[in-house]
């Protein structure tokens, strides 16, 4: 998710997207537990994508 269409998503969009990607990297850290995973850059990827998402909520409750 780049940070444009970060920046377009509505406060309750974000908190739903936030919600949506840590249920991702859950179910992709179990699924490495039980198989091999093909693409482990995909859990970096989605840190990355929650972090960009939290930033954009602190900034829009400080301003």
């Amino acid at each position: 998710m780049k940070a444009k269409a970060v920046h377009k998503l509505g406060d309750e969009e974000l908190t739903i997207e936030v919600d949506n990607l840590r249920k991702k990297l859950f179910e992709l850290k179990t699924q490495g537990v039980t198989e091999k995973i093909q693409n482990t850059s995909q859990y970096g990827k989605i840190r990355k994508d929650i972090a960009r998402l939290l930033t954009e909520q602190t900034v829009r409750s400080k301003a």
